[in-house]
């Protein structure tokens, strides 16, 4: 059923401005920004031989009217798997000086005919039997279900670039187990050295297309660690290449029987180290529970073989529970995976799983809230795809408790149920890579709530990511993509891209390689609207916005540190332990303010001055109130009632309200949530 939406009114003035200048690109065809920057974005030389772009037109440049900058942004892709997972899972490389005949090279255990492709047996089924020559053939691959082999090669993606994309995320990615299993390697195992590896490599290919252009600076992949610099790179019409993380357990963070195998002092190593090599955000778990957080499950049987990893890595299998609200992990099933359980011990087997159990018990760790503030500290933008419901409804909690704007989901790995709090923070919303139909559809879930917040949209490729990629609709499909093509601009031409003896048509061929990026967008506009393009273009801008606001967020000043405190009771058991009120703001999440076991308790915090007071936040230990109210009073005898709750559930808490004048703040206990008393790790009072 073919899907067409009227376009959407905010973006009303920007899409008569993109209309104007597809017209006047017709009319006039081309034109260069001056005699100096002819052909600017055509190097002087490539490599021999290569593949061709297949697209005329110079790249805008610039903002629009309003100073916002244009542009498609890919906020999730893998360029330099390749190089992760021990050398071998992805066969062939982004580039090569020897051109793409040397780049897109098939792994050599896929000689002759592909019959130890495990892995593409793995992913893709059958016997994973394929033609093993790349160049100048391509008979079988790249192809839109064929997961081990480059999508990203750099022609590709200067063709995404040339038609109108100006934000590529690149993720570094690895995973210690798969590494370890697969019988094929050529390297170390270690994430960390993967890691750094491909920082090295993504380096390397800005210069290698830098020296097409002349020299280093020229060209158009540029690696940006900033917003500003994004800005000034697509300002020149260039593709600004943001360093993201996506690991199963960064910095050695991994947990074995339920123990963590990292501390703080790991946590904050590694993040120093990143933010050196330029990664501006990143995933805290992948795939499996670490000792950070719990995951989001994948499902059937590549869930089940995931699961079998995760017990390799950590000694435990997925656990579940019902869920406590309506958004759920996605569905573990039982399907079974006969060559992954062959890797279990004998005697262990995968466990069955209630079907009205879809939750992860695993959230984010007390090391995982460490790491949220930490990245928060060196303002880095936190990826919530991959982390369990119960893990990111906390680390919301943990962004709500500071207005830290810096939360990204970039492929539809986030329950839909939580894209509300990710935009009222300021963050930023990307889907997955998926059919026109399907990817139309799942757009038009949220387009109230972009209205509602002006904010553009992004996708996640998430090339070399073993994910699967858009089927071919079909040459009889309706609305197909009719070739030569304009760009969402207007200002480029748009043709069939040709590789050796292989050229490609999204009609047939679907999304098989980063190339076939803007044919995909043309397919949704055909199939979904000129709309979702328009929000498309749009994510450029509010990608932007989302990290500028994430560099420029300080902490706000917490009135109640090292205040004094008094409290109705203190919990006494163990002369060695202090309970008393004062460890509820002393800054040290690992002491606490404890009642004694029974409902009406209070702690009082007396600020020494007042002060205009608009927040409060509450991070509670095990036993926590269920019902309570925030209390402000100028004296310390007339008391106002800010903010109250009867469905408090534990974790951290922030109360939001009008600002009121305060001298003295007190939490009043109504109803207990455990058979404890209340207690408090930290309480915090802020005027922001």
């Amino acid at each position: 059923m073919t899907m067409v939406h009227p376009p959407r009114r905010r973006l009303r003035s920007f899409t008569v401005a993109s209309l104007l200048l597809a017209v006047m690109a017709l009319v006039l065809g081309p034109m260069p920004s001056s005699a100096a920057d002819t052909n600017w974005w055509t190097p002087t030389a490539r490599p021999t031989p290569d593949a061709q772009v297949d697209v005329t037109g110079e790249p805008f440049k610039g903002t629009d009217a309003q100073g916002r900058v244009r542009g498609f942004v890919d906020a999730h892709d893998h360029i330099m798997a390749n190089e992760g997972f021990g050398g071998r899972l992805i066969c062939g490389k982004p580039f090569s000086e020897q051109g793409v005949a040397d780049a897109l090279k098939d792994c050599p255990e896929h000689y002759p005919d592909g019959s130890l492709a495990v892995f593409d047996m793995i992913t893709k089924g059958g016997d994973g039997r394929h033609d093993p020559v790349g160049w100048p053939t391509f008979k079988d691959w790249p192809a839109h279900d064929s997961l081990t082999h480059q999508q990203n090669y750099y022609a590709g993606i200067e063709r995404a670039w040339r038609s109108g994309q100006r934000i590529l995320v690149n993720d570094l990615v690895t995973n210690g187990v798969i590494c370890s299993v697969y019988p094929f390697k050529d390297r170390s195992c270690d994430e960390m050295t993967a890691i750094r590896l491909e920082a090295k490599k993504s380096y390397d290919m800005q210069a290698f297309i830098d020296k097409m252009y002349g020299g280093p600076g020229k060209g158009w992949f540029r690696i940006v660690t900033s917003s500003t610099q994004a800005r000034e790179v697509i300002g020149q019409g260039k593709l600004a290449v943001v360093l993201g993380v996506e690991t199963s357990e960064p910095f050695g963070c991994k947990q074995i029987l339920d123990i963590a195998q990292c501390d703080k002092g790991d946590i904050d190593r590694g993040l120093d180290e990143l933010h050196r090599l330029g990664v501006s955000s990143m995933f805290l778990c992948h795939k499996f529970d670490n000792a950070l957080c719990g995951v989001r499950y994948d499902s059937g049987t590549l869930g089940t073989a995931i699961n079998v990893g995760q017990f390799l890595s950590t000694g435990t299998f997925w656990k579940t529970e019902t869920c406590r609200g309506p958004q759920h992990d996605n569905p573990i099933g039982n399907a079974a995976a006969a060559q992954a359980e062959k890797l279990l011990p004998a005697g262990v087997s995968v466990p069955r799983y209630a079907s009205d159990a879809q939750c992860n018990t695993r959230g984010l760790t007390d090391l995982g809230a460490y790491a949220v503030r930490g990245m928060m500290k060196r303002n880095m933008m936190l990826e919530v795809d991959h982390m369990s419901v119960k893990a990111a409804d906390q680390a919301f909690d943990v962004l709500e408790s500071e207005s830290y704007p810096g939360v990204i989901s970039s492929h539809s790995w986030m329950d839909l149920g939580w894209t509300e709090r990710l935009y009222q923070l300021g963050g930023f919303s990307a889907q997955y890579m998926s059919g026109s139909e399907a990817f139309s559809a799942e757009a038009e879930r949220t387009d109230a709530l972009r209205e509602k917040y002006k904010v553009g949209y992004g996708f996640g490729t998430d090339m070399n990511g073993v994910g699967g990629w858009p089927a071919p609709r079909g040459k009889d499909a309706a609305n197909p993509v009719t070739y030569p093509f304009r760009s969402a601009d207007g200002g480029s031409l748009i043709g069939k891209q040709t590789t050796g003896e292989r050229t490609w048509d999204f009609n047939t061929d679907g999304g098989a390689h980063y190339g076939m990026v803007p044919d995909w967008i043309e397919d949704i506009r055909n199939v979904g609207g000129q709309g979702v393009v328009d929000d498309l273009f749009a994510g450029a801008e509010s990608y932007l916005r989302t990290w500028g606001n994430a560099e420029k967020h300080t902490p706000g000043q917490n009135l109640a540190a090292g205040a004094t405190a008094s409290a109705s009771s203190s919990e006494w058991w163990n002369p060695a332990v202090s309970f008393a009120p004062g460890k509820a703001v002393d800054g040290d999440y690992g002491t606490r303010w404890a009642s004694e076991w029974s409902t009406g308790q209070w702690l009082k915090i007396d600020l020494g001055s007042t002060h205009q007071v608009k927040r409060v936040t509450l991070d509670w230990e095990e036993a926590f109130a269920k019902s309570y109210r925030v209390e402000l009073s100028e004296d310390g005898a007339n008391w106002k009632t800010a903010w109250s709750t009867a469905a408090g559930d534990g974790g951290l808490d922030t109360a939001r309200f009008a600002a009121i004048p305060a001298r003295y703040v007190r939490i009043q206990g109504l109803e207990r949530g455990t058979k404890w008393g209340y207690s408090l790790q930290e309480a915090g009072v802020y005027s922001d």
